[in-house]
């Protein structure tokens, strides 16, 4: 069945069509015109942009865990997740899961199994609207990671694993008192002497596991063709770390030294959308925008809410001076790619027709209609 949408901005991987249209044929992009066309769906000159691409995203813990204390039930959190993700115009999201918790019983370590096969479900029985892959972030100093990551790596659903060590005085909590603030909300009872026997506590678990677990986890990631992700990297210590491990991916670089140093070595690095749109760290680490403006920037995750990724392509546009396909692109085609994922990300002939219509209020972007697969989801 042929579909084609008419009077759009259509923005390409190299440029903006400024009234074309789109034709859709089997769930694929069939042809891309200059001009409009005699019929279709007429989208008054809204932007299209493809589908958004989501590698890194927690956002599903907020609803199994609406309140604290409360529980949801799995499959509908899922399924809730979803469609906010969708009606933020993410066609594809990688579920960030945590393997481990520094912070020993969590709704993180209680969850992991069951939301992994929740989604697996709600994809197996086409019950979400987003296509749902997985990312595994793997807590290198948790005692237990390899018997929780083991019945998991093996699905053909996980695209990304990252090796993360949150343990306090290094990368991004090298600042006790940063450290302190942040678990201090959790942990209600700590004073000075209970801090410091649980900073003590955890970089005795670092010493003791962190090492052997990321040679084991790199290992399996590398066997299985998986990328692999460095979280947090500090200085370039940390990137020529991660250029042993066969990292690909620089995560949340704390610091501008740090980003310049994977860029020279060819990683890709990744910022958080709520960082450009707040217009900076909430944990005081290098501002998204700067790294933006320096050319250090290549890809934007909307980590803990669905709707910064477009808002944050959008101000590293109207912001950073960044052109509309480059901005697009940081939030498409470019984590697309770094998961290897070859048929989506771009408006191109041949690709998904997973796709975006937008326009926009000042600096807030409005979605106004979204494909998956040429079926509108949103």
């Amino acid at each position: 069945m042929k579909q084609i949408l008419n009077h759009a901005r259509i923005v390409l991987a190299d440029r903006v069509i400024d009234n074309g249209a789109l034709e859709i044929e089997n769930g694929l992009i069939a042809a891309i015109h200059e001009q409009p066309q005699p019929a279709g769906e007429n989208l008054a000159g809204a932007l299209l942009l493809p589908g958004l691409v989501e590698i890194h995203t927690d956002n599903l813990e907020k609803h199994l865990m609406p309140r604290n204390g409360v529980l949801w039930p799995i499959l509908p959190a899922v399924i809730t997740h979803d469609a906010q993700c969708v009606a933020a115009g993410i066609t594809t999201v990688l579920d960030a899961l945590a393997v481990g918790d520094l912070e020993g019983e969590s709704v993180r370590l209680d969850t992991l199994h069951s939301s992994f096969q929740a989604i697996d479900q709600g994809m197996r029985e086409d019950a979400l609207r987003a296509d749902h892959l997985f990312h595994l972030r793997c807590e290198l100093a948790y005692p237990k990671l390899m018997d929780e990551l083991l019945p998991l790596i093996a699905h053909p659903a996980v695209k990304l694993v990252s090796v993360m060590d949150h343990t306090p005085g290094q990368r991004q909590y090298r600042d006790l008192e940063q450290y302190k603030k942040y678990y201090g909300k959790k942990k209600v009872g700590w004073n000075q002497d209970t801090f410091l026997a649980a900073v003590e506590e955890r970089k005795a678990k670092q010493a003791e596991f962190a090492g052997r677990h990321k040679q084991a986890v790199v290992e399996m990631a590398r066997a299985r063709g998986i990328a692999l992700a460095s979280h947090d990297d500090t200085d370039e210590a940390h990137i020529a770390e991660a250029l042993r491990d066969g990292v690909a991916i620089s995560e949340f670089p704390t610091t501008r030294e740090a980003a310049a140093a994977a860029k020279r070595h060819g990683l890709a690095t990744v910022m958080g959308a709520p960082n450009v749109v707040r217009g900076g760290s909430h944990s005081g680490n290098v501002a998204a925008l700067e790294l933006a403006r320096h050319g250090l920037l290549d890809i934007l995750s909307s980590d803990y809410v669905p709707a910064s990724l477009l808002h944050g392509a959008w101000l590293l546009h109207a912001q950073a001076g960044w052109s509309l396909p480059r901005a697009v692109a940081a939030v498409s085609l470019n984590p697309a790619r770094a998961v290897g994922l070859a048929d989506r990300g771009d408006i191109a002939v041949g690709q998904r027709a997973d796709l975006v219509a937008m326009t926009a209020r000042g600096d807030v972007p409005l979605v106004r209609s979204v494909w998956k697969l040429g079926g509108r989801v949103f």
